[in-house]
């Protein structure tokens, strides 16, 4: 008999850093009139599927700030040994799951504000739905267009041809908006959120914008200040 999964709940992991070093104080600078985080935390607390907010951190205002405006988040302190801008973030993920109980997981970044709650669940669901032919799942952005290498050569067309764009071969980015994964297929995987079978999750490029420069921190604000404006007057 097959395992009913419509009920079961998940974690979500959202690591923050006190300090960053493109963008200084990111993760707490005001946007759109609230720290940066607050935006991606927000939508987090309002999926029913996930139970659990898990903010790893070296900084104590982040901590002392999550704790009191996230009815949902739990803190683990960050160790000396996972600090620095050179930690791989799979091993921020282990160490939060060697200190969670969990069996499926979520794992997202404070630096995707335009994330939404209607595609975390319908990605959560998606995940729960395909756990018989997939590990986990991972968000991407589709492109349609003539890339390059940096020497020059062609990624995904011939020159020759000039096909139109829409009739060229789709390539995927991974956008770093979201990783759902379990305990088990992480370990499979070498402790990789991305497990050996994952399944591809297509997002709208405006909703996977994430900030990793000012430029982005900009970009960012503004989408949100318009889909905030279209959404009252949509009301």
């Amino acid at each position: 008999m097959q395992k009913d999964h419509t009920l079961q709940k998940i974690i979500a992991l959202l690591p923050m850093k006190g300090n960053s070093e493109r963008v200084p104080n990111k993760n707490i600078r005001s946007f759109a009139g609230k720290p940066l985080y607050h935006r991606v935390a927000a939508t987090l607390e309002a999926c029913s599927r996930i139970d659990t907010i898990v903010i790893n951190t070296d900084s104590d205002f982040i901590a002392e700030d999550a704790t009191r405006h996230f009815s949902k988040v739990q803190i683990i302190r960050r160790p000396p040994e996972l600090q620095g801008d050179f930690v791989p973030m799979n091993d921020i993920i282990a160490y939060d799951l060697a200190n969670t109980s969990g069996r499926h997981y979520l794992q997202t970044h404070s630096t995707n504000p335009l994330l939404t709650q209607e595609t975390l669940e319908a990605a959560i669901e998606r995940y729960f739905s395909v756990l018989n032919e997939y590990d986990s799942i991972f968000s991407v952005t589709r492109h349609q267009t003539r890339l390059y290498w940096e020497s020059g050569e062609p990624v995904n067309h011939n020159p020759a041809e000039l096909l139109r764009t829409q009739d060229l071969p789709p390539l995927f980015e991974e956008n770093s908006n979201f990783f759902i994964f379990s305990q088990k297929s992480f370990a499979a995987a070498g402790n990789k959120r991305i497990g050996l079978k994952p399944l591809m999750y297509p997002m709208d490029k405006l909703e996977a914008v994430d900030i990793d420069e000012e430029v982005d921190f900009r970009l960012a604000e503004a989408l949100y200040l318009m889909r905030a404006e279209e959404t009252d007057h949509a009301a």
